[in-house]
C-alpha cells in the first residue's frame, strides 16, 4: 500500500507552526513510535535539523483523539491520515503543514511476510489464497464497485455511507492490482528506520522478496 496526498501532517490553522522548522520546541502527536506515519515525521523534521526529545517532544495518542488534542492545544502537530484527514472539523482548525510524499516520497510500509519454511509446505495453498486475495483487491478497486464498497464499509464500522465517498478511489492510498511490492520504495523505507534508530542495521530487501506466489495467482485470473 503506498501512501498518497492523503496522507499529511496538520498543524492549528491559527497556530505559531506555519512551516516544519517552526516545531523546535513544540509538541508533535504520533499514533504509535516507529509506526509508519512516526518514521515519516521524523525524518521530515530532521531535513530541518530537528531532533526527538532534543528540539521537540512526541507524545502518543490514538488516531481519533488526535482532533480535539490539536484543537485543545495540546499539541502542535498531528498526522492526518486517512479517514480523519477529510474529517471537516478537522479542516476547520487545522491547516496541512506538509504531505508524507513531500516529505519522503512514495512510500512501501506495510507488507505481507511469512517464513520460507511455512511458504515452502504450503505453497500450494498460499497460491490459492493469493488468487482470492487478487480477485478481492481487484473487485474493490473497479471504479463500478465503489458505491458498494462504501456500503460495506459502513456496515462494518457502523458509520454513514457518505463518509465513505474517498474510498478506492484517488484520494484514497494507491493498492497495486497486482499486489506487487515496491522494492526500491521499501528499501528506503527500512534504511530510513534504522537512520532514525529503531533498528540497529538494515537489509537488503531483495534478498527476501518472493513475488512468485502472487505472480503464480495473476497468471491464474488472465
Amino acid at each position: 500500500m503506498l501512501a498518497r496526498e492523503a496522507t499529511s501532517r496538520t498543524a492549528s490553522a491559527d497556530g505559531p507552526v506555519k512551516k516544519p522548522e517552526d516545531m523546535k520546541g513544540k509538541v508533535v502527536a504520533t499514533n504509535a513510535a516507529g509506526s509508519a506515519v512516526d518514521v515519516a515525521t521524523r525524518a521530515m523534521l530532521r531535513k530541518f535539523g530537528l531532533e526527538d526529545k532534543r528540539d521537540y517532544t512526541v507524545v502518543e495518542a490514538p488516531f481519533p483523539a488526535m482532533r480535539a488534542m490539536l484543537a485543545e492545544k495540546k499539541v502542535d502537530l498531528i498526522p492526518g491520515v486517512l479517514p480523519f484527514s477529510l474529517d471537516p472539523e478537522l479542516r476547520k482548525i487545522g491547516r496541512p503543514l506538509y504531505s508524507q510524499r513531500e516529505a519522503i516520497g512514495v512510500t512501501e510500509m506495510i507488507v505481507w511476510t511469512a517464513r520460507k519454511s511455512f511458504i515452502d509446505k504450503n505453497r500450494a495453498a498460499m497460491v490459492d489464497f493469493m488468487e482470492d486475495t487478487l480477485r478481492i483487491v481487484r473487485w474493490y478497486l473497479d471504479p463500478k464497485n465503489q458505491k458498494e464498497a462504501a456500503e460495506i464499509a459502513a456496515r462494518v464500522t457502523k458509520r454513514p455511507v457518505e463518509q465513505y465517498s474517498w474510498l478506492f478511489t484517488n484520494k484514497d492510498y494507491f493498492r497495486d492490482p497486482n499486489m506487487m511490492v515496491d522494492l526500491p520504495a521499501l528499501q528506503k523505507n527500512v534504511d530510513m528506520t534504522r537512520d532514525l534508530g529503531f533498528i540497529k542495521s538494515s537489509i537488503d530487501v531483495t534478498k527476501y522478496a518472493d513475488m512468485s506466489l502472487v505472480e503464480e495467482a495473476a497468471k491464474r485470473l488472465k
